[in-house]
């Protein structure tokens, strides 16, 4: 089987978007590859947060990756920190990662505009991404748009390796699904869904109340006109909206139109809050057995076990390779 290799970093709630772009997909990818789901606290702290915060939030994505549908005896799903060759084989990236490729990168470009001062940690990162993709060999990454840029780096620094040091890593390829790969914001189609948007109205949390979803849905922007019709370049904020719908109540896009056709965008806004409701509803109750029951660490512990025999073996074969001296057996 191939390998998938994926994360999602604890800074914020875990949003409809991440669910729909990126989880919904874990769970299908898990049926026909070796996955390695990860929560990635370490590059949650290239910006600075709250002990207590990070470690509830940690505990909460990994949660939710198993409540939507993940299975930890097909698929690993770990806290990156509990394996520590993430750590070590991101400083070998690093020295092989040049100033000119981190200064490209565009999400630095984005993160520290406007900054005074700007963490080291958040200029490098880019190559422990990079290792993180490198220490399972994975074959493929799911990546939404504005990740390819990093998987490009990864790439280039598995083929450095490679020729620096003899053939050893998978060069890895994107997985973009094609539907449902970026839900934009309720409140600006232009942006996308994001946990770290300071409007909480822009987004769904997945822990959202069904209260709370009906409300936000009821005040999501909509574009001018009456008609419910995917039009992304005219109707973006409708056309957005529809591919919500889309995604949670299972229809294409022409079903959703067909539906709503002559009808207001009342109607269709109530309908979008029943199909996501209907989503989210099971997911949180299973989140909460979940985190109530004491589960959760005892799965995080079995899967870092599994995912670090892997990770040591990789670790060793490079380090061997760059010409570390191995340590001593006992």
């Amino acid at each position: 089987m191939k390998t998938v290799l994926s994360g999602i970093q604890p800074s914020g709630k875990l949003t409809l978007g991440n669910y729909i772009g990126a989880i919904k997909n874990f769970v299908k990818l898990q049926h026909d590859y070796q996955c390695h789901f990860m929560v990635v606290d370490l590059h949650a702290v290239t910006v600075a947060q709250e002990p207590a915060a990070l470690r509830e939030q940690s505990e909460a994505v990994a949660a939710l990756f198993i409540a939507a549908g993940i299975d930890p005896t097909k698929s690993n799903v770990f806290l990156q920190s509990h394996v520590p060759q993430h750590a070590e084989l991101g400083w070998l990236m690093t020295t092989l990662t040049s100033m000119g490729e981190l200064e490209r990168m565009t999400q630095f470009k984005d993160k520290s505009s406007g900054k005074d001062s700007v963490g080291a940690g958040l200029f490098v990162y880019p190559s422990l991404m990079a290792a993180d993709i490198l220490l399972y060999n994975a074959d493929l990454v799911p990546v939404g748009e504005d990740q390819k840029q990093h998987l490009e780096l990864t790439r280039d620094l598995a083929g450095r390796f490679n020729h620096r040091y003899g053939e050893y890593f998978t060069i890895p390829d994107p997985y973009i699904p094609q539907v449902g790969a970026r839900v934009m914001s309720l409140d600006d189609a232009s942006s996308k869904m994001s946990k770290s948007n300071p409007n909480a109205g822009s987004y769904i949390a997945l822990l959202d109340t069904p209260a709370e979803i009906r409300k936000k849905i009821s005040r999501a922007t909509t574009d001018s006109g009456r008609e419910v019709v995917y039009d992304p370049a005219n109707k973006p904020e409708v056309s957005n909206l529809m591919s919500i719908y889309a995604e949670c109540a299972g229809m294409t896009l022409q079903q959703v139109a067909d539906q709503y056709e002559g009808q207001m965008y009342g109607p269709f806004k109530k309908g979008l809050a029943e199909a996501v409701v209907s989503v989210i509803e099971p997911l949180q109750q299973r989140y909460h057995e979940i985190r109530e029951s004491g589960e959760l660490a005892d799965i995080l512990d079995v899967s870092a076990r599994r995912a670090e025999e892997v990770a040591s073996k990789t670790l060793n074969d490079v380090k061997e390779r760059m010409g570390f001296v191995p340590r001593r057996a006992r």
